[in-house]
Formats: C-alpha cells, structure tokens, sequence
C-alpha cells in the first residue's frame, strides 16, 4: 500500500487533511477558549442604538405594547435576541454574510475588515458568515439606512430595490401593515450589526469629520468602543442627512402600490 500511488495519496490526503484541522480548527479554538464571550445583555448595555429609540418614537402604541418597559436596556436587549433569532431562522445568513475579508478591495466595499473580537458574543451562535452573497454583507449595516426603509424593504424587496430577488417578509407586520413585535426585532437587530466599531456610522469616512486618516489609525482603533454620546450624534446626523424623500411617504407608498 505505501509502495503504491494511490497509497502515497492517501497517506498525503489524511495528512493535509490533519494539518488543515490542526491549523485551521483547533489552534484557534485553543487561542480562543479562554475569552470571554459577552452576553447580550452586556451587549445591550454598551448602549441603546438611536434606530431602537426611533421605532419607539415613530410607532410609539404599538412599540410600547410590545416592549411594556419602553426604551431600556433590557428591552433593547430583548428585540436584539429576538431580531437575532427571526434572522437565522428565516434563513438571511443563506444570502447574506456577516464577515468582511481582507480580499478583493471588500472593505471598500461594506466597511473594516472584521475581526475575531467581533464574534465572541452570543449574537454570533451560530456564527453568522454565511455560505455566499446574494444580497450585500450586512456586518457593516447599522446606520446606513433608515429604519422606514428597511420597514418598505421587509415588507416588499422589489418595491425599494427593483433587481432584488429577496422574497417578501408580510408575516413581519401586522394587519395594519405596521411591523409587528419580530418586524421591530428584526430591523433593531439589523441595525446594531457594526455599531460597536469607532467608525460607526461612517465606515467610508463619508461623514461629518472626513475619512479616516490612515490604516494605523483603524487598526489601533477598532478594539474600542465608540463614545456613545459622539456616536448618537453622528447617528443623528446621518439619520437626518440620509432622507433623500420622507420615509413615512416611502413606506407609504410602498404598501399602496403592493395593495394596487
């Protein structure tokens, strides 16, 4: 057998095959094992998002009947797990990844190339990279759009996106077409992903303060949680800045022209 050709391929292929698990699957695993891994109510104490306080502000009764408490950190840790939960078991991951790599330009693209830390917290079980993209990455989402275009975008992909094939999401709201409990989860969710990265909301540097200087500068960056007062002005910045039409006229619209 170990004489033959086929044998010295099996031998090489179980050996790269060890060399691969080794390398690729348990190292990391050792390097990691003592880490940490944040819960989501830490996650939520980090700090409430502004897209969280506007769905209160925007559906304040049906908000409040769905989370009693009002705008808390526990509530907001709450629709983080629920919206977390909604977006495996629909199945986003399948078109969606959550993983920005050091290839091709990506960050260009959706935002820093992401990193371990990032996923040492129980909103990452399962880890959510993906299998391809069909639709964009979304680590980097939070931010870049409002929330009532992703309530126009859940309710109905091709009436905001016309090339998208993503399907329509009508179990989201309510019989009002207003998003209901998991519609609200879903969205608070999609638009946490990214926040904690000091560059949030302007992972492009196309805010107020310009682009980011330099690499260095992200890379000594990146470990620490933003200034929360500074990020909610930003985030108020962009909400305001982003609006190219009012969003309760694009919901609206969205809804009318699926009812005709």
């Amino acid at each position: 057998m170990f004489e033959t050709k086929s044998g010295v391929f099996l031998i090489a292929g179980v050996g790269f095959f060890a060399l691969a698990f080794l390398v690729m699957g348990l190292l990391p695993w050792t390097m990691y094992l003592d880490q940490p891994e944040k819960t989501v109510q830490q996650l939520a104490e980090e700090g409430i998002t502004h897209e969280f306080v506007d769905l209160a502000e925007r559906f304040p009764e049906r908000f409040n009947r769905y989370f009693p408490d009002g705008v808390t950190t526990a509530s907001f840790g709450e629709a983080l797990q629920l919206g977390h939960d909604v977006y495996v078991s629909e199945a986003c991951w399948h078109c969606h990844s959550q993983q920005i790599r050091p290839v091709s330009n990506e960050d260009l693209r959706w935002g820093p190339v992401s990193h371990a830390r990032e996923y040492q917290n129980r909103l990452q079980r399962p880890v959510l990279f993906g299998t391809r993209r069909v639709g964009p990455d979304l680590i980097r989402e939070g931010a870049r759009r409002s929330n009532d275009w992703h309530v126009a975008h859940f309710f109905k992909p091709s009436n905001v996106v016309p090339t998208s094939v993503m399907p329509a999401y009508p179990w989201l709201y309510d019989a009002d077409a207003y998003p209901n409990k998991k519609g609200m989860a879903l969205i608070t969710y999609i638009q946490w992903l990214g926040s904690w990265l000091p560059e949030y909301p302007y992972f492009q540097g196309e805010g107020p303060a310009g682009p980011t200087k330099d690499d260095d500068e992200i890379a000594g960056t990146t470990n620490q949680y933003r200034d929360r007062e500074g990020a909610a002005r930003r985030r108020s910045f962009t909400r305001d800045h982003q609006r190219i039409q009012d969003a309760d006229q694009l919901a609206g619209t969205v809804i009318n022209k699926d009812d005709s």
